[in-house]
């Protein structure tokens, strides 16, 4: 995965942050989504179209309309990214105070 189709790198843009995290509470169509934000349907349609790229959303044809919801793959893949960090952080912080109660 590149870096422009990171879901990290994706989720930076707080449009497609808020659109996201609206498909999290329930899958939704465009001109739903396109409710109460500040960019046209047509831009939602673009951000949607990113967020697929990365990989974070799915769409299903429901009639004339696609619905779109998170992946849930492509959100297990995020939090394993996070779960790493968090504990290469862990395991760090545990050396430092291992270290330091040694230096005592």
């Amino acid at each position: 995965m590149t870096y422009a189709k990171s879901g990290w790198a994706v989720l930076a843009d707080p449009t497609r942050r808020t659109i996201f995290e609206r498909l999290a509470e329930q899958p939704s169509p465009v001109g739903e989504l396109a409710t109460d934000l500040p960019v046209s349907r047509p831009a939602v349609s673009q951000h949607l179209k990113v967020l697929k790229d990365a990989g974070l959303v799915i769409d299903i044809r429901a009639g004339k309309q696609r619905i779109y919801q998170v992946d849930p793959e492509g959100l297990a893949a995020l939090r394993t990214e996070l779960d790493r960090f968090w504990n290469k952080t862990l395991a760090a912080y545990k050396s430092v105070v291992e270290q330091s109660a040694r230096e005592i």
